[in-house]
């Protein structure tokens, strides 16, 4: 293939030394591969029924690392785009993205955050660092600020586990806005349409010492107030069988917590709202 060959990357570009960044390689040999290549022509705003938007996702920090976690809906308008949405993605061993906004933008940038890690790793021989991994995220969203404003947003929260940070501390939390802003947050945090009514629910559950199941049932809580006021955040599903995705960052790496204990936990706490429908009271 010759270098200027156009059905594919020139050859020498696998050749030349350049950049860790994976997302500038592409910015600078194939631009419209790129999920932040505008879509839409200048002036035009996208109608907010017209693509799926997924909606509430929470992460919080607990005794071993920190738990990340999303409901199972996506919504055009007033409509259930689809039921089974998967928002909580690992990145790498130690870190996990979950997102609200456009679906169709958020996979594809939460796929290409992955190669940008594997990449990075592969040019540099080491990991890159918790705060940045939250930084390159926070670029790649900062390049997507067009099509925000056209109202294809992409909002993502990162947890991940920091094996530099001092015992007892390695969870931590990132937030970041369609501008691509990076806060880091302490405890919990959560986005989305039903981010207030989850992030009301993690006050009075929320402790620094939680275990692996207090964490998660917290979480699950937390997505089932998010369901019980916003319409667009889906609850546990009995009948379908489909209930949220609840994810662990430890020193041990990555955990999914399978389907199984899943629908344990939500089948227990929907159970308790049987005798409580608001839920748990705060801890004295």
């Amino acid at each position: 293939m010759s270098g200027n060959d156009t059905a594919g990357l020139p050859s020498e570009a696998f050749f030349t030394p350049g950049t860790s960044s994976f997302t500038d390689f592409l910015a600078a040999y194939r631009p419209g591969l790129l999920p932040t290549t505008p879509t839409l022509p200048d002036g035009i705003r996208a109608a907010p029924d017209r693509f799926p938007h997924g909606t509430t996702v929470l992460a919080l920090t607990y005794g071993d690392g920190v738990l990340i976690a999303g409901d199972r809906r996506a919504t055009m308008g007033n409509l259930i785009a689809q039921r089974d949405l998967e928002k909580v993605h690992p990145t790498d061993d130690y870190t996990a993205v979950a997102f609200a906004g456009t679906v169709g933008l958020a996979v594809d940038m939460v796929r290409l955050f992955q190669v940008e890690l594997t990449h990075f790793e592969k040019i540099e021989g080491i990991p890159m660092t918790l705060a940045g991994k939250a930084t390159r995220l926070a670029a790649m969203i900062r390049q997507n600020l067009a099509q925000a404003m056209q109202g294809l947003a992409v909002v993502p929260l990162l947890a991940g586990y920091d094996l530099a940070a001092a015992e007892g501390e390695g969870g931590r939390i990132f937030a970041l806005d369609a501008a691509g802003g990076l806060y880091e947050k302490r405890d919990f945090h959560a986005e989305g349409s039903g981010s207030p009514y989850a992030r009301g629910a993690l006050k009075k559950l929320y402790r620094p010492d939680l275990t692996r199941r207090e964490a998660a049932l917290a979480a699950l809580q937390a997505l089932y107030d998010a369901a019980d006021e916003d319409s667009a955040t889906g609850g546990p599903d009995l009948t379908r069988r489909i209930f949220p995705v609840v994810c662990l960052i430890t020193e041990d790496g990555f955990e999914r917590l399978s389907e199984t204990e899943t629908e344990e936990l939500s089948r227990e706490m929907i159970l308790r709202r049987g005798e409580r429908p608001d839920g748990p009271h705060a801890a004295p």
